[in-house]
């Protein structure tokens, strides 16, 4: 990895950025809404609040078994270590504790570290009965009603060097994700084939680090559009963790991101007739340190960007 994204055992250290390069209308926009769902949001008369978590994967194989890509199949896709497995449960248990709203739908990135990062997280949001005796999803019995999964191509790693080695790329640029084994790792009863990906395949290869951030902040944006009367988490990566910060919170700088770190904002949402909404702007809620992200300046912007 280079010094733009650094992997640690704990922690993702991001390029400083302040996302000026480009910034996608977040003044109100009017779109049509894709889901009637009918669910509890904080409301105030016609006025509701949509809350999107974006969440980075746990603990990655490679970072803790260095040796691992020497005889991989995959070495782009690392799968997550045991301790990611323990970190991502119980980070969706906090999640389920603390958050103070439900989580509806759960979009998640197709790399492998993702996908079970989403598996262990949707099993704690969903468990039947939360045993804090358990530590992983294994064996946990869940209400699938709770929630929706689906694979999202556009929160995928950046498709660059920089978090790619260009060595561990694949030669013929075939990077063999196969939708349907991942829909089969997520707990049963929760995936939703039916929505249509904001991206239908995976950017190019060496889109480079600028427009990644343009990617993660555009994806964003389009599956809280897409998805207007729910509360969404995003399962990611690091980098996607920190343009969620700093595209809805005014200055901010995030400079290290932490494995199952996440960040949450929200927006104000007014419906109208025929299936029309109104959305206010983002609004980044986490604090410097508070679940995972360090940023600065310390104290956030309370004005929306």
């Amino acid at each position: 990895m280079s010094h733009l994204l650094t992997i640690s055992l704990s922690s993702a250290i991001l390029v400083p950025c302040v996302l000026s390069l480009r910034q996608l209308p977040l003044s109100l926009t009017k779109a049509s809404i894709s889901s009637s769902r009918n669910l509890s949001m904080d409301s105030s008369d016609s006025q509701h609040f949509q809350n999107v978590v974006v969440m980075r994967h746990g603990d990655r194989l490679d970072n803790t078994e260095p040796l691992w890509v020497s005889t991989a199949a995959r070495p782009w896709d690392p799968p997550l270590a045991d301790p990611g497995k323990v970190r991502a449960f119980c980070t969706g248990r906090k999640l389920r504790s603390q958050l103070g709203f439900p989580i509806h739908r759960v979009l998640v990135s197709p790399f492998l570290r993702c996908v079970q990062t989403a598996s262990e997280v949707i099993s704690a949001l969903c468990a039947i009965d939360d045993d804090p005796v358990n530590m992983t999803g294994d064996g946990v019995a869940i209400d699938p009603s709770k929630l929706k999964v689906s694979i999202e191509f556009g929160l995928c790693e950046m498709m660059s060097r920089e978090a790619i080695r260009l060595e561990l790329a694949p030669k013929d640029g075939n990077w063999g994700f196969n939708v349907s084994e991942l829909e089969a790792m997520l707990p049963a009863g929760t995936v939703d084939t039916t929505v249509e990906r904001v991206y239908q395949e995976l950017p190019q290869y060496e889109e480079g680090v600028p427009g990644s951030r343009i990617r993660y902040e555009k994806v964003i944006q389009a599956l809280a559009d897409k998805f207007p009367s729910e509360n969404l988490l995003l399962v990611t990566h690091g980098e996607g963790v920190g343009v969620s910060i700093s595209a809805f919170m005014k200055d901010a700088t995030v400079y290290e991101v932490d494995y199952c770190a996440f960040s949450h904002s929200r927006r104000p949402i007014f419906f109208g007739n025929n299936e029309s909404f109104t959305a206010g702007n983002f609004q980044a809620l986490t604090k410097h340190g508070q679940t995972g992200i360090s940023y600065y300046p310390l104290s956030p912007i309370t004005n929306p960007v």
